[in-house]
């Protein structure tokens, strides 16, 4: 699958109305690199509309910070958005899968170079060439997307183990020579899953939680497994549907089982616990430094990549950001930073139609909102 509509950076940069709350952060955000607050509280005013029932955005970094929350918790209630609430997270998932395997491999446990193959024998049909950890974490592995259910929604309280994700995109055989060309899918991350489990012997969740969650100070982030529901506080999520007659409709997709996407994106968190998680990795408190390396190092022999190990790397004028987007039905969220940390963004948006492929004006305003 392609890159979801409703979470492009880089495309953005080319009912009644709900509440909308924000804090301007320190005396150093009124410097001239602050965040644009006036900016920011306009590309989040006026929610709910046809294209988002709500969004948290958080702005952080050395240049100053800006917390801002618009929309309603539910359309039914029309009360206010939590800001600190929890919400699927989607593929930034995938950053916290890549400091897990990345973490493994500065203990020893593993190694990027060597074919995923001996780690997981029997996985692959001999028609796979040898496909390196490195390429599962940088997108280049040649792996085909795995089958998933005809009608999501009508078996959104059904489970896919993730290991028949991959038996269905391993039996169609691979897409292309691994390490020639660069294809953002979730099937790489959920070998990186099950290569976790297999290497340390315990739960993907568990190990992603000791090595990173923990170390990162997310507190308010898990991995729900078949649970279909969020826990503790949240905003309800809706989808655009459309009916047999033509007309759409929002419906509720606050509740939806994730076990598929697992290591590639069911991971439950907050803005703030997703900014925490910037400033963990950036700082080498999870990663160590030549290991975090891999999450700013983009495959130089492919042309046009731009996923480096668990992110994507943007330019934005003179700024190089590194960011991740995620989208799940009823959610969509990104965080992304500078290297050196003077700019942070996490934003979570409730976005009606997170799996479309165009972008959300909603989204658009914001991303053009923080960089600027």
């Amino acid at each position: 699958m392609s890159l979801p509509r409703r979470t492009l950076l880089t495309a953005a940069l080319a009912l009644s109305a709900g509440a909308l709350t924000a804090t301007p952060g320190s005396a150093a955000a009124r410097s001239a690199t602050a965040p644009d607050a006036e900016a920011l509280r306009a590309a989040i005013a006026g929610l709910p509309d046809a294209d988002a029932t709500a969004a948290l955005v958080r702005i952080g970094g050395t240049d100053g910070s800006w917390r801002g929350s618009s929309g309603v918790h539910d359309l039914e209630s029309g009360r206010a958005a939590d800001p600190r609430a929890r919400f699927r997270a989607g593929s930034t998932t995938k950053v916290v899968t890549a400091a897990t395997v990345l973490h493994l491999a500065a203990e020893g446990r593993l190694d990027l170079g060597t074919p995923v193959q001996r780690y997981l024998p029997g996985l692959f049909t001999p028609d796979f060439a040898p496909i390196s950890v490195r390429q599962l974490l940088n997108h280049t592995s040649g792996i085909k997307a795995g089958d998933g259910f005809d009608d999501p929604y009508a078996h959104r309280f059904d489970t896919l183990p993730p290991e028949r994700v991959v038996a269905s995109a391993v039996a169609k055989g691979p897409a292309f020579t691994p390490g020639s060309r660069q294809q953002y899918l979730n099937i790489g991350y959920t070998v990186l899953g099950l290569l976790t489990e297999k290497v340390t012997g315990h739960a993907y969740a568990a190990e992603a939680t000791r090595r990173v969650l923990r170390p990162a100070g997310m507190r308010d982030t898990y991995f729900p497994g078949t649970d279909p529901r969020i826990r503790g506080p949240h905003n309800r999520g809706y989808q655009t549907m459309t009916g047999t007659d033509g007309t759409t409709t929002l419906v509720d997709v606050t509740e939806w089982n994730q076990a598929d996407r697992r290591a590639a994106g069911d991971m439950i968190s907050t803005t703030a616990d997703l900014e925490r998680l910037l400033h963990a990795l950036f700082r080498e408190r999870i990663v160590p430094g030549p290991q975090l390396e891999e999450m700013f190092t983009v495959p130089a022999d492919v042309p046009g990549a731009t996923f480096s190990a668990g992110l994507q790397r943007m330019e934005v004028g003179t700024q190089v950001y590194w960011f991740k987007t995620g989208a799940r039905y009823g959610y969509s969220a990104a965080l992304a930073a500078t290297r050196d940390l003077s700019r942070t963004v996490v934003y979570s948006v409730g976005d009606t139609d997170a799996k479309d492929e165009s972008s959300n004006p909603v989204i658009d305003r914001i991303v053009a909102a923080a960089l600027k």
